[in-house]
């Protein structure tokens, strides 16, 4: 039985980094796939998939629906670890739904939590337009993915608080304190 925790927050939040240095810390027990990551490898794989979701990627919009919970569910199934965590995802109410129809039929994986990293939206920015990792790293493309993540996160963080899967940690301290947090609450939860 697979043990699945997916981590959410604002672009800039940490999620990622968090999420790695969780999986290098616990390498025989832990994988870690950023939904980001996932898109990308198809993207650099020169695909037609891959060039229909860099048309998408570089917009700032999201990815198809079918495309996104497939790449997930098969990153799940053929990872060789017992816990995985999957950052950036979901994304939208319909990402949610989508998933949690999928959940309920498969018998191999269990959603075990839905952490959510919060920083504000001005820590968000700076960290987002200081690391310059790419052409989506400016004011116009950060706002667009701020206001796609903040639309539907009320109804997301509602869903899993009825669940009792939701929680939340602070995102604006050091990466260590942040780390030990979601590590400690993980490893409670397996």
């Amino acid at each position: 039985m697979k043990k699945l925790f997916l981590i959410i927050g604002a672009p800039g939040s940490g999620k990622t980094t968090d999420a790695q240095i969780i999986a290098e810390h616990n390498p025989d027990k832990i994988a870690h796939y950023s939904t980001g990551d996932l898109l990308r490898a198809e993207v650099a794989s020169g695909s037609e998939l891959g060039k229909q979701i860099d048309s998408i990627i570089s917009k700032g919009n999201l990815v198809p629906l079918d495309i996104v919970i497939n790449t997930i569910i098969n990153a799940i199934k053929n990872s060789d670890k017992e816990v995985i965590l999957i950052d950036g995802f979901p994304r939208s109410v319909e990402q949610m739904k989508a998933l949690d129809e999928i959940l309920q039929k498969e018998k191999d994986i269990e959603l075990k939590a839905v952490i959510e990293v919060e920083v504000s939206e001005d820590v968000a920015r700076d960290r987002v337009l200081g690391r310059n990792r790419g052409a989506d790293d400016n004011i116009e493309v950060f706002n667009n993915r701020m206001k796609v993540f903040m639309e539907p996160l009320k109804e997301i963080e509602d869903f899993y608080s009825k669940k009792g899967l939701l929680k939340k940690i602070n995102g604006e301290r050091t990466i260590e304190e942040i780390v030990e947090d979601m590590e400690n609450f993980i490893k409670s939860k397996i």
